[in-house]
């Protein structure tokens, strides 16, 4: 299974290029909000210019199918590695099926993103007959909301094109690493705040049992309480 940063930082990014555990990368214009972004063009480019092989899921930010597509063309001619991010619907529901179809068969690498159902997922995946595709379940959400996601993305193992990945997306714990891997994911998109926690990965609990008492007692006699 391939794993992929999740993030707007370019500089971060860009670091983490020569980082060979990371296979790829994601973003979106939440995370380009949170991190400042106000120039999407130039922020893409910064990061397409350093990093070429790997590849780069980029989002759109219109809501009208039309403009969809225009930015959509823009941004796969930014480099052979993009990928397009392209919600499942727009704001008011309506299906982005026949864009997504347009986009694979005129050869655009495409993300289907915001994915929380089966019925989603399938549809995006009739439809991916052309240019390699990405299929993003949103199992991070989907836990939030109460539900095991782990159903749902073994369900879709084995329901998609050669052509087609499946991606484990709104990654909150390490744990979901592995839970991915068994559900038949191909990629599971990381934030940064969780890959600096890669290497607690087969930690001895013993041994990190004894680290947290000692933390507890070191921040204790910092703060200088007494009873």
């Amino acid at each position: 299974m391939k794993l992929y940063a999740d993030g707007a930082h370019p500089e971060q990014m860009i670091s983490l290029n020569s980082d060979s555990r990371i296979s790829g990368f994601t973003t979106n214009p939440s995370l380009m909000k949170a991190s400042g972004v106000t120039d999407y063009e130039m922020f893409a480019r910064d990061v397409l210019w350093k990093i070429r092989a790997k590849p780069v899921s980029l989002e759109v930010f219109a809501d009208e199918f039309d403009e969809m597509e225009r930015q959509a063309r823009i941004i796969a001619a930014w480099g052979a590695n993009v990928y397009v991010k392209i919600p499942i619907t727009n704001t008011r529901g309506e299906s982005s099926i026949p864009l997504i179809e347009r986009l694979s068969v005129a050869g655009v690498k495409v993300n289907v993103t915001a994915i929380f159902t089966a019925t989603q997922a399938i549809d995006a995946g009739r439809v991916l007959t052309g240019a390699p595709a990405i299929i993003s379940i949103f199992a991070g959400r989907i836990a939030d909301a109460g539900r095991d996601p782990t159903g749902l993305c073994r369900s879709l193992k084995y329901q998609r094109g050669i052509n087609v990945e499946l991606l484990w997306a709104s990654t909150r714990e390490l744990i979901n690493i592995k839970q991915a891997e068994e559900c038949g994911c191909d990629i599971i998109t990381v934030p940064n705040d969780l890959l600096k926690k890669l290497p607690l990965i087969g930690k001895d609990l013993t041994e990190y049992s004894l680290e947290t008492v000692r933390m507890f007692h070191e921040d204790a006699k910092a703060s200088g309480f007494s009873l």
